[in-house]
């Protein structure tokens, strides 16, 4: 019945954020891909807040960005408002968050789509996945398409099996408007897969002719525009589109309280886990029941529509009592519902049952990235696309796969979190959960992970060409900073105006700049700026001055942390024959299979005990495997 289509060497099955990075990945190393979608108007689509960035996401997008990905240049093609969170804190936590016109970010990422050679679209829904032996070989679909291919990625997002919620009212579907895919779960069932249920929800959105905006807060962009794309230099002036804050009420509160068991999670009707740290309206006054008010943002959704989106303020109430609340808000008094709010329920995986590659264990060529590895966000889907479409294709190049440990990037953190800790409910990312994360900045982002996007090939001539001359230019300015002085007399008159405590002797200005007072526009001032010199030049070399003994620590413990990465565990190693494992430990070691004694100690449920029985026990395994005088043979 079904008929054979094209052959392609690897296949991605949808078209989110994840699916985009992924399919830009196989198709510019050179992999004739596919991307299945169903539907092409919904290509990088922001189904729920219109905006990328924020607190530990923004370093995720200019890591994708530092290895040749796509997310921070088209962000930066289309943003409407920009912000850095954090900005009178310090670098390691700092984030930029950018309002998205959400209609232009589509049509720009399906105009690159479009433009990249070896990589076809097609809207149709995959429906099956065609296997031998647990390896992958291709996928059908609903239109009795058979594609053969070598790999597949899933990023399904919160497709498979999607289910409504508003209050009482349930149904099939995608993100409101957009159909579900309710087929292939049942071929990942055949395979053995362990599919689970999360859920998600959106605010609604109103229309912003019956905002009152005067009873709000405004809320405006930065004047000093920082961009996500290493590649973008400058942001042309722009007229920025505010944002606004308001509040909820106690009659909002009194609302949402008389109709919990109308509320489709409270209610009983919804079952599956949420989002901990984007909870709905409902969790937040039965949570915080000692809060009079919970603030949250009015944010435009584009341009050219008068849509705005309610951020913090999704919901699963009914549409009814959706109005009720919503018009008990300040200056929302007369406000008119464009779409409504809701709960999505759909089908995931336990990301336990991930290989750090991105590969399912137990599925040879099959790998998985975005909402479908159980975590939520934009930006943790394009990593972990980006992630999967790389390894798929250095597996069917046989290369080793690319893996970033903690200490490296937060792609890194994120992959490592899922696939060792696991996660029961939607994973987002956040800067906390970085050990390393003086070390892992949004700043550096570039300097990091540009030489290895080069070797994988990622990179292309004219940003690695970049990369060389701002790494050029931040060695030549900080062997200036160190060389060149400044006396107390240079530096008297303007820090008496500052009221700083006055210099003493002379010094370098490198020693100079890390007062926490002195920084490159006080340089300026006295004559001792470098020249013509990229912001990001300076950015890096006030930084690494200001914060050099904290990074110093932190690059310590880094060595010591890597001391345990670098103990490899063999793959065929058999836990189950370890005499002094607790049993506990020997069944989540067999499960996951750790790559070395570092991902292993962070496993739950594996002790600091079982950590130093496995440590001896591996001593010994290594010396009955050491290759003998007999067995060593030097090659010519």
């Amino acid at each position: 019945m079904y008929f054979d289509a094209e052959k392609y060497d690897i296949i991605i099955i949808g078209a989110g954020h994840a699916g985009c990075e992924a399919a830009l990945a196989s198709a510019r190393l050179g992999k004739k891909t596919l991307m299945i979608t169903l539907s092409l108007d919904t290509i990088a689509h922001m189904p729920c807040n219109p905006a990328i960035g924020g607190t530990g996401k923004s370093q995720l997008v200019r890591e994708v960005d530092a290895l040749g990905g796509e997310m921070g240049k088209n962000i930066d093609r289309t943003f409407i408002q920009s912000r850095t969170l954090n900005a009178s804190k310090g670098p390691a936590v700092q984030s930029v968050r950018a309002q998205a016109d959400k209609i232009r970010y589509h049509v720009e990422m399906k105009k690159v789509m479009e433009n990249t050679p070896n990589l076809d679209l097609v809207m149709d829904e995959a429906v099956a996945l065609i296997h031998e032996n647990m390896k992958i070989k291709g996928v059908r679909t609903k239109q009795f398409c058979q594609y053969h291919a070598d790999a597949v990625i899933l990023c399904t997002g919160v497709f498979l099996n999607g289910r409504i919620y508003m209050g009482e009212v349930n149904f099939p579907s995608g993100p409101i408007g957009q159909p579900n895919a309710p087929y292939l779960s049942d071929s990942l069932i055949e395979l053995g897969l362990p599919l689970r249920k999360f859920k998600t929800g959106t605010p609604a959105r109103v229309h912003g002719d019956s905002i009152d905006f005067s009873k709000m807060e405004v809320q405006n962009g930065d004047d000093n525009i920082v961009p996500f794309s290493f590649m973008t230099e400058k942001v042309e002036d722009m007229d920025q589109v505010p944002c606004y804050l308001t509040r909820t009420t106690p009659r909002t509160h009194d609302i949402i309280r008389e109709n919990l068991s109308r509320s489709a999670v409270y209610g009983g009707m919804i079952e599956s886990t949420g989002p901990r740290y984007c909870p709905s309206i409902e969790d937040k006054v039965v949570r915080f029941s000692e809060k009079k008010s919970h603030q949250f943002f009015v944010e435009p959704e584009g341009r050219d529509t008068k849509e705005y989106y309610i951020q913090g303020f999704s919901t699963s109430l009914p549409y009814e009592i959706q109005l009720e609340i919503y018009h008990s808000v300040t200056g929302f008094e007369n406000v008119k519902l464009m779409r409504p709010a809701y709960a999505i329920e759909y089908d995931c995986i336990d990301p336990l049952h991930l290989l750090p590659s991105l590969e399912v264990m137990s599925v040879e060529n099959l790998f998985s990235a975005g909402q479908f590895n159980g975590t939520s966000g934009y930006e943790e889907a394009a990593a972990q696309g980006l992630m999967a479409g790389i390894n798929a294709v250095r597996k069917l190049d046989g290369k080793e796969p690319v893996i970033f440990d903690r200490a490296t990037a937060y792609i890194g953190v994120l992959i490592d979190d899922l696939v060792t800790k696991g996660t029961n409910e939607p994973y987002r990312m956040m800067t906390s959960r970085s050990e390393y994360r003086l070390l892992l900045r949004q700043d550096n982002a570039d300097l990091r992970l540009t030489q290895t996007g080069r070797e994988i090939g990622l990179v292309d001539d004219e940003r690695y060409s970049r990369f060389l001359e701002k790494k050029f230019e931040i060695e030549k300015e900080m062997a200036r900073l160190s060389e060149e002085k400044i006396k107390p007399s240079e530096a008297k008159k303007l820090l008496e105006e500052m009221g700083a405590s006055p210099l003493n002797n002379t010094i370098a200005l490198a020693d100079f700049i890390k007062r926490p007072e002195i920084n490159y526009e006080i340089l300026k001032k006295l004559g001792k700026y470098g020249g013509n010199l990229n912001w990001q030049v300076t950015e890096q070399c006030e930084i690494q001055l200001k914060y050099d003994g904290y990074i110093k620590k932190q690059v310590q413990q880094v060595e010591s942390y890597r001391k345990l990465e670098k103990r490899m565990i063999p793959k065929d190693l058999d836990f189950k024959a370890i005499d002094g494992l607790r049993l506990e430990a020997k069944q989540k070691l067999e499960a996951i299979k750790p790559l070395n004694i570092g991902q292993a100690s962070r496993i739950s449920g594996v002790s600091p005990a079982d950590i130093s029985v496995l440590l001896v026990y591996l001593q010994a395994y290594n010396r009955k495997h050491e290759p003998t005088m007999d067995s060593y043979h030097p090659q010519n």
